[in-house]
C-alpha cells in the first residue's frame, strides 16, 4: 500500500499517455477545442477520451475493491477491455480471492 494519502492514490494508477493528456487539458486552459487541435483530432475524439479519463478517475478513486480489482476497472472505463473480457477476469479474480 502506498504511503501517499487516499486523494492521490488514484492518480499513481494513471498511465503516462493519462497524465500528459491531463496536463494539456490543463495547459489549454480546459478548452476541448484547443485540445482536439493539439492532438489533431476531432472534437468528439477527445471528448470521448476525457470521457473515458473521468470514468477511470472516477473508478480508482473509489473504495470499491482492492487495487488490482479498480485496475480492471478502470481499464474497462478506458474501453481497453471488452465487456465479456472484464467481467470474466473479474468475476475469476473475485472468486480467487473469495476462496483465499
Amino acid at each position: 500500500m502506498s504511503s501517499h494519502s487516499p486523494a492521490t492514490r488514484w492518480i499513481e494508477l494513471l498511465s503516462e499517455e493519462d497524465l500528459a493528456f491531463i496536463k494539456r487539458f490543463v495547459l489549454s486552459s480546459g478548452s476541448l477545442k484547443d485540445l482536439a487541435a493539439a492532438y489533431e483530432v476531432t472534437y468528439p475524439t477527445v471528448r470521448l477520451r476525457l470521457d473515458r479519463l473521468i470514468e477511470k478517475i472516477k473508478v480508482l478513486d473509489s473504495d470499491r475493491g482492492d487495487e488490482f480489482e479498480r485496475l480492471l476497472r478502470g481499464l474497462f472505463a478506458e474501453g481497453k477491455l471488452e465487456e465479456n473480457t472484464f467481467r470474466r477476469l473479474l468475476n475469476t479474480y473475485q472468486q480467487q480471492t473469495r476462496s483465499s
